[in-house]
């Protein structure tokens, strides 16, 4: 799956990921050890975190979230969300 930006020609990378984790309070000290697998929740992500990193991607990619990818599945790990904006910023490619 192509994880590339066609707005911005660069690639969705897990280090992208990292960097909009650590602007959040809970995740902030452990971004960078997050493996791209790990459950964010177990590392401490709540509801309230999932909203802000939602909004914080939304904001760094320039996409919306359809209600459908509004799930613990689509933030559950650095991978997972990976996956996710890349399947709304290319449906077809999906």
């Amino acid at each position: 799956m192509c994880y590339c930006l066609e707005r911005s020609r660069t690639l969705v990378t897990s280090q992208d990921i990292r960097e909009i984790l650590a602007t959040n309070e809970v995740l902030a000290p452990v971004a960078e050890q997050i493996g791209d697998d790990d459950s964010l929740f177990d590392r401490g992500l709540d509801s309230f975190g999932s909203v802000q990193l939602m909004l914080a991607l939304e904001e760094r990619f320039g996409i919306e979230f359809p209600d459908e990818f509004l799930t613990r599945k689509s933030f559950a790990s650095i991978a997972a969300i990976r996956e996710t904006v890349a399947t709304v910023l290319h449906p077809q490619a999906a």
